[in-house]
Parts: structure tokens; sequence; C-alpha cells
């Protein structure tokens, strides 16, 4: 991010005071719009929309601002604004060119009430209430708040921040300019706060009995507020030398400050939900329609009234579960209504649709436009190959993360498309709640009229069938892979990763297209398990059979399974046993048995043989070289291992357990000279 949010701040309180939310103190500094003060820029949250999308003004234009996707808070400082995600796992920041950068991702510990100061953005997180904040250049900041502090609201101003303790309503604040937040701190020594806003070098609030307090500097009067009942006001904005507030009978904004000159007289008679300063300035959303009026001495403009600026409809507030008779009920604006029975009814359509409880808000939901551009329009140059229902192509996010996208094939809307369809559903659920080192991880989807998308990790070394047949590959005799070391791990890897399936996710997995292209390879040549569009819950055990229609690729798929229709665990185990010879063989899964060409032979009736006849020098692929004692040790435990997974049979086959145990012991083999298959017991029973 350009410039590290320099200079000066001011943060906005906002505190809604829509029926929906009933409001009995300040909301911290968290809101649906924010000024950019050092250009006049104001952006807003949309109303009414599908997206929560971001949309700006700035120098009599309207931006829209990338990515449109929904937010539930922005917040703005001299050059820059941020907002967090709607669900809070993601903090993203715009610099003056309207370029976004992730700052935060984390879908475990969420994000809620965002402040922006000159040099410090700061958040609470969700639950712990613990304070977060980094400094420019997205960098963790070290001026903080013990840890395990937890917060009623936070707020920044120029070099410091402050924030309510939520037990004992203590302020505590902290930042770059030390000597101002140890003046703001201890003037409120003696007072509990039930909430604080922060501006230039002062900061207002409301006491746990629901009076105003004010400290710091008021050198131009901008904290004389009176005060003279409980809960008078509702919402504060703080600049460098004013101040305002919402009066909470009737909505209308008072300021003070510049030494009489900063007037409220501009918007007199005008309500307002919210209210955020700049540096000299004030900008307010009305209530009466949404939109967004800037005044005072240093707002860009010579009128004599606020000036209404041409942006849509902006949210009044972060939505919240209510139900729209609440709204006909209390007479509330139609514009809030709306917005939150437009969500409401995508959230429904959603889960009838099955997929809402299957991400869990762990999955990034993209547009198809952030795809495309991604992905250059999806050109044939970042083609890298197919899945289980579409093309896969590489891609480079807007915040710069490398990924891969599988864009489900269009065309036919009938069966190919319900085909699709079930694909998409079965990858979004599963891979949205398993997390492996050894699965390929699921970063988010798009799902937009016919379009269904996939966004997941980019494994920089592709595929393990690529690296073994692709004909460039296999001329290259210095490949990493040609390595019996090497192949032993990627083959311990890929085993994990189905172990992991078969035996600790809830409920059991059963891949059914285990093959060498969906075992991916990462940077570190670490491989993984890919492609679950054809991917079923499992029986509790293995003797449970399940009637089902073969799926799969042929060469892999279970003769079991394909002949009589039933499915266990063990058709997994046969889909690695081929992989296993095809690293021990360097053969595809089929391929013709001559070298001008001839009739095609499987590698399991062309490897299984040899094994038994303990001869399997003659079928080892020759570009790894020759074996080494320890070696030639741990290829013969593989070779056994690959030999009692491809068992006609099912339960004649090892488990997942039994496998990685072998293979686990023949890595071990490949770093011990000394060692010997007799030394270390080898799992090759079947149940």
């Amino acid at each position: 991010m350009t410039t590290v949010f320099a200079a000066a701040v001011i943060i906005a309180l906002i505190a809604v005071t829509s029926p929906l939310v009933p409001v009995h103190g300040l909301g911290g500094s968290a809101s649906t719009f924010a000024v950019v003060y050092g250009s006049a820029t104001v952006c807003g949250i949309v109303a009414e929309q599908q997206n929560q999308r971001i949309q700006c003004w700035q120098n009599n234009q309207l931006i829209n601002i990338l990515p449109n996707i929904s937010f539930d808070y922005i917040a703005g400082g001299q050059d820059n604004f941020c907002g967090v995600r709607s669900g809070g796992f993601s903090l993203l920041c715009w610099n003056p060119s309207f370029v976004p950068k992730r700052v935060y991702y984390n879908d475990s510990v969420l994000l809620q009430d965002l402040t922006f100061g000159d040099d410090q953005i700061c958040a609470l997180t969700n639950g712990t209430q613990n304070v977060r904040c980094w400094r420019g250049e997205t960098k963790i900041s070290t001026q903080l708040p013990d840890g395990s502090d937890q917060f009623r609201s936070i707020s920044s101003g120029l070099g410091f921040s402050c924030g309510v303790m939520k037990n004992s309503g203590r302020v505590t604040c902290w930042g770059s300019d030390s000597a101002m937040a140890t003046l703001i701190e201890t003037q409120y020594a003696n007072v509990s706060m039930s909430d604080i806003v922060v501006g230039g070098s002062q900061a207002c609030g409301l006491n746990l009995t629901g009076f105003v307090v004010c400290k710091g500097n008021n050198d131009s009067g901008q904290l004389a507020f009176p005060s003279n009942s409980a809960h008078e006001y509702s919402g504060f904005a703080l600049g460098t030398n004013h101040s305002c507030a919402i009066r909470k009978s009737n909505n209308s904004v008072v300021c003070h400050g510049r030494d009489g000159a900063f007037s409220s007289n501009l918007i007199e008679g005008v309500s307002f939900e919210s209210i955020v300063a700049g540096l000299d300035f004030t900008c307010g959303l009305t209530t009466s329609n949404f939109s967004i009026i800037c005044w005072g001495p240093g707002w860009p403009s010579n009128s004599s009234s606020g000036v209404e600026l041409p942006l849509p409809k902006i949210l009044p507030g972060p939505c919240v579960q209510s139900t729209c008779s609440d709204c006909a009920s209390n007479n509330s604006p139609p514009s809030r209504c709306s917005t939150i029975r437009r969500q409401g009814s995508r959230a429904m359509r959603r889960q009838r649709s099955g997929t809402s409880s299957k991400h869990a808000d762990r999955a990034e939901e993209f547009s198809f436009l952030d795809l495309a551009a991604a992905t250059n329009n999806f050109s044939l140059e970042n083609k890298l190959g197919a899945g289980s229902f579409g093309i896969v192509y590489q891609g480079k996010l807007w915040d710069g993360r490398e990924v891969a996208i599988k864009r489900g094939e269009t065309g036919a809307k009938t069966k190919k498309f319900q085909e699709k369809e079930s694909a998409f559903e079965s990858e979004l659920a599963f891979l949205s709640r398993l997390h492996h080192k050894h699965l390929v991880r699921l970063v988010g989807y798009c799902e937009e009229r016919d379009e269904r998308l996939l966004v997941y990790e980019y494994m920089k070394n592709g595929a393990l069938y690529d690296h073994l047949h692709d004909k460039n590959n296999v001329e290259k005799s210095c490949s990493v892979l040609n390595s019996w070391k090497m192949r032993i791990k990627i083959s311990l890897d890929a085993a994990r990763g189905i172990e992991y399936l078969h035996n600790y996710a809830v409920p059991p997995i059963i891949h059914r297209d285990i093959k060498s292209s969906n075992i991916l390879l990462d940077a570190n040549w670490t491989a993984r398990v890919s492609d679950f569009g054809l991917s079923l819950m499992g029986p509790e055990s293995d003797q449970d059979y399940r009637p089902m229609k073969a799926a799969g690729t042929v060469g892999y798929i279970d003769p079991e399974y394909y002949g009589l229709n039933v499915l266990t665990a063990k058709s997994d185990v046969y889909g690695l046993g081929v992989v296993l010879l095809e690293l021990l063989t360097g053969k595809r899964a089929i391929f013709k048995s001559g070298e001008s060409g001839g009739a095609p032979i499987s590698v399991v009736d062309f490897a299984v043989p040899v094994i038994m006849a303990g001869e399997i020098g003659k079928i080892l692929d020759q570009r790894v070289g020759p074996l080494e004692p320890n070696e030639a040790e741990a290829v013969e435990l593989v070779a056994y291992t690959a030999m009692h997974c491809v068992n006609l049979e099912g339960k004649d086959r090892p488990t997942m357990t039994d496998i990685v145990a072998n293979l686990e012991r023949a890595l071990a083999l490949c770093d011990d000279s000394h060692g010997s298959i007799s030394s270390g017991p080898i799992s090759i029973v079947s149940e």
C-alpha cells in the first residue's frame, strides 16, 4: 500500500439509530461510509443491491470499487481507506489509486469494529474482543495494549488510538504519539466509559450513565458539548479542532469548534443516521433518503449549505439478523428493509441449493468479473488442464494471490449442467470443511447465473501425471522426480491425504477418482490430493457396501466397483495402488504394449506378475537410475504394497492406515543404509 496511512485522521463513530438496531451508546468507529480526508473522497457501502459493494465519490466522479464483493464496515484515513469483508474474515485496504491490497485473512478469527488513524488501522476480534492493529504496508503494529485485554469499542486519532475496556469501562490509549495517548488516558483515569471516539487531539464519549465526557485539547472550543440529560447524544465525529454529535431526540447534528466558525446551521433541520469527520469538515448519512451530505470550512465547496453527494443510497448501518416485519411495524425506511430482505432471500436460496452450510464462511465468494480478470478472460495461455467438471486456469487475483480457477463447462444446460452443478456442489461441500496439508485448499467460489467456478490455491509444480508422462518431462533426466526417495515421499504425501479422508473426516469421504493427474505438487514438492467433484460421503465401515453407479477414470477404477456397483473406501485404495505402480514403472495406467504401438495394456497387468515373481528390477523406471542397497529394499516394499492395493476384491486390499505405515517405513529405509525390510513391520494385512 502506498504511503503509510499518513498524517491525520479522524475517524468517526457511528451509531445507527434505526429501530432495527436499538442504540444505547456509541458504536465505535466501524461505519458503512468513510471519508478519505486528504482528497475529500467519500466512500460508502451501497444499499438495495445483492452485494454490499463499495462506491466512492471523488472530484465530482463516481468510482466503482473492486472487488465487487460484500463488506460490513469501512473506515478512512488521509490517503487510504479499508473495509472488513462480510463475515469479518478479511480486511482489505485501497491506496489513492483505489488499488486494493489484502491486509488480513483468517476464517477462524473474525474482525469487527474497524477504526483507521493516520498511521494505524485497528479492529476488534469477534467473540474475544481483543484488539489487532496494523501500520502501513500491512505490518503488524507493536504499539498495542495487552493481548488479553477485551474492549467494548475502539477509535483512532492523530498518532494514537483509544479503547474502552469491556469489564471495567476504563479508557486505555496507545500509538506512536505516546504523549497524547498518555494524556487522554490519564484524563479519563477516574471515569468509567461506555464508548469513546477520538479526533485529532481530543476524545469524547458517554460514561456508564449516558452523559457526555470529553477530554483533550479544547483550544478551539471543540469540546463545548452541553449534557443536560442522559443519552442526549447518540454519536460523535471529531476532527482536528471541531466536534459534531447527533442529538438522539431528533437525529439533528450540533457542531462546535474553530472558535465558532464551524457551524451546524448549514444542516439545520436535517436528521442523520451517522456522521464521519474529516480534518476540517464533517459528512453525514441522512435519515430521509440515505444520501450523504458534507459541510464545514474544510470541504472543497463554496456552497452556503451542505453539499449532497451524487452517491447511491448508502446502507445506514452494518446488517444484523432481523425480520422485515420488524421494519414495517416500526415504519422504518423501506430501503433498509428491502436490503435485508434481499440478503435474506439470497441466504435462503443458497440454503435450498445446499451450499450455505457447506462452505460455512470459510470460502471466499468471488464475482465472475473478478475471476475473468484474474485469468485474462480465461485465455488458452492460462489453461492448466481439466478437472471433474470443467477446465482449470491459472489466475492472479487483484490482491496478488496466485490461484487455480476451475470453470464449469459451458454449453448444453440439461444433463451437462446438472452434472456440472453436482460436481460443483460436491467440491464446495467437501473442500470448505476439509483442512489438511496433503489436500489442495479451496480459496473460494463463484456462483452466478449458469456459471460455476471454484478457486484453489495454486500448485506451482503441477500434476504428478505430467512429471511422469508428459513428453517434455519424460525426456528430462534431471527431473526432481527422478529420485526414488522423492517418488516414495510423494506417494506417502498422497496416502496421508487419502487416509485423512477415510479416517478423520466426519463423516468419512470416498474420493472416487484417485489418479496421478489428481495428485498435485506445490512449490515445495509436497503432494496434495485434488478434485473432489466425484467424492461421496463414505459408509461407516468397509463392510457397509454402497450400491452406486461407477464413476472415475479408466485404468484407475476399482474392478469390484465397476463390475458390481458397490463402493467402499477400498475403491480409493485401488486407485492409489495404480498410482504407486505408475511411480515405480513410469508407465501410464493404460499404455501401448509396443514401442511403435500395439495392444493397450494396464499397468496392473504389466507390473503385478513381475512383482509376484520377485523380478521387480525388470519393470522399474529407467529414468531414476540404479538402486542403492537401501533404496532397493524401499522400492521392494512399495512394490509389494502396490500389488496388494490392486487386488481384485476389496477385502484383500490393505487399509489406508496400513499403506501409510508401509510408505513411512519405505521412506525411512531410503535414509537408512543399514536398514532392511525385516527390521520393521510390513502392513499388508487385508480385511
